[in-house]
């Protein structure tokens, strides 16, 4: 089969394997809708807030498998590393805008954790593992100093594409890790809809979400805040 073909069904399939909705699924079998709990994401983190820790961290184990699974695939086919990661871009796409949840899922942060993990381990001939560490030296080291993920996260993202290009990797990685930090950062920018904006302005709201992932920067307040209910059809 041509490369292109498979590279194609291989994307297609990702976005599907991205976008199934267990963690959506598990919430409802707690009687949880995660889309108007807690943070509101579709995902593990949320899970293990509004429902249990051991529910939480299953899911959070098989999203992060999902994309190294992807990534696995698409190597045994004969992709070269640049594909490779293309699709495992699409298994996070899937998982942050499930067409099965009207595009309304979680934030691909345990997706991409299995993709920038198993891409090296794989190909070791083409590609460094200096992105890997220096994602990894950053998150931790910024991890210790804030106490919280989303700027460590963010910051070791970023370091992602600026390692990759200093150590010559192929210039179609380097793209990669450049489109998975734009995907992340799209995600926090284009968040679930917030009263907030309209309270501290939608520039303050924005600055929120791009370092710490939500609309204000008192994280037990946003977790726990009440969310207004749903407007009637017709009312």
């Amino acid at each position: 089969m041509d490369i292109w073909l498979k590279f194609v069904i291989l994307v297609a399939a990702a976005y599907l394997v991205g976008a199934m909705p267990l963690s959506y699924l598990a919430g409802r079998s707690r009687g949880i809708d995660l889309r108007k709990q807690g943070t509101q994401q579709v995902g593990g983190g949320n899970l293990w807030r509004t429902t249990s820790r051991a529910l939480g961290l299953s899911i959070g184990i098989f999203d992060f498998f999902k994309g190294m699974m992807m990534i696995i695939i698409a190597w045994r086919v004969g992709l070269d590393p640049g594909l490779q990661f293309a699709v495992g871009l699409a298994t996070v796409a899937g998982h942050n805008w499930p067409v099965f949840l009207r595009f309304h899922g979680g934030r691909g942060i345990a997706t991409s954790l299995g993709i920038i993990i198993i891409l090296p381990m794989l190909n070791t001939d083409e590609i460094t593992t200096w992105p890997l560490v220096i994602f990894f030296t950053v998150g931790v080291a910024g991890l210790v100093i804030a106490r919280r993920t989303p700027v460590p996260i963010l910051l070791g993202l970023i370091s992602l594409p600026v390692t990759s290009k200093v150590v010559d990797d192929p210039p179609s990685l380097t793209f990669a890790y450049l489109a998975l930090l734009l995907i992340i950062v799209i995600k926090r920018l284009t968040a679930q809809k917030s009263s907030e904006k309209i309270q501290t302005g939608m520039g303050r709201v924005l600055w929120n979400r791009l370092l710490f992932d939500r609309d204000i920067r008192d994280r037990s307040a946003w977790v726990h805040r009440e969310l207004p209910p749903k407007k009637e059809s017709g009312a």
